[in-house]
């Protein structure tokens, strides 16, 4: 042990001592495998719940998208058909939609000429929609309907006239709705709404 000039032993060297003879704490020692783990589990919660989220956010935004665009199209049919005084109409299957018009030097219905903006437009495979209209739920099809055929309908055939279920007049009317897309897996769904004057809402969950 260090002497100090006084012959007394130093403090200075007795504490390096007792440091350098001192067990190695625990921790110095490291992490046991059980505390390694317990990290490793509260990490991959962690993760697993933020990626989870991001899932249901990014669908949920998919939804929206879907909404979004059904009412821009709707909002651009109800303005061309006024400017132009053309008549339209919508009709919705159950996992898609096209937009037609009516030829009334033909007498019938067919599908936009050379607007491809009103094509049939296709949900994503894990959605689909439901139509009501006065409250009632409309039943769809998955497939679109056959447009009438003028040589049929002049032999007095008993095929069912075809006729779209929305319309939107060049007189700014058109048929009040309520469309909702819905997603099964998760429940999820976003509801439109549609006026007698042909204006496309996205209703708030709080609003259905």
């Amino acid at each position: 042990m260090p002497i100090s000039e006084t012959g007394s032993p130093s403090r200075l060297g007795h504490g390096v001592y007792c440091l350098q003879t001192m067990p190695k704490s625990r921790f110095a020692a490291g992490f046991t495998l059980v505390e390694i783990l317990v990290v490793v589990v509260i990490v991959g919660t962690v993760v697993s719940i933020a990626m989870l989220s991001f899932g249901v956010l990014g669908t949920d935004r998919e939804l929206q998208t879907e909404a979004r665009r059904f009412a821009s199209l709707v909002e651009m049919a109800r303005d061309e058909a006024a400017m132009q005084s053309r008549e339209f109409g919508i009709e919705i299957m159950t996992g898609a939609y096209r937009f037609v018009e009516y030829d009334g030097l033909a007498g019938r219905w067919a599908d936009v000429p050379g607007d491809d903006t009103l094509r049939l437009r296709s949900l994503p495979e894990d959605e689909e929609f439901e139509l009501y209209i006065e409250d009632k739920r409309i039943r769809l099809d998955e497939e679109p309907a056959q447009f009438e055929d003028p040589d049929e309908r002049r032999g007095m055939t008993s095929n069912k006239p075809y006729a779209p279920h929305l319309l939107i007049f060049s007189s700014g009317d058109a048929t009040p709705f309520e469309l909702r897309i819905l997603r099964a897996f998760d429940d999820q769904r976003v509801v439109l709404r549609g006026d007698a004057f042909g204006i496309v809402e996205i209703v708030s969950r709080d609003e259905e």
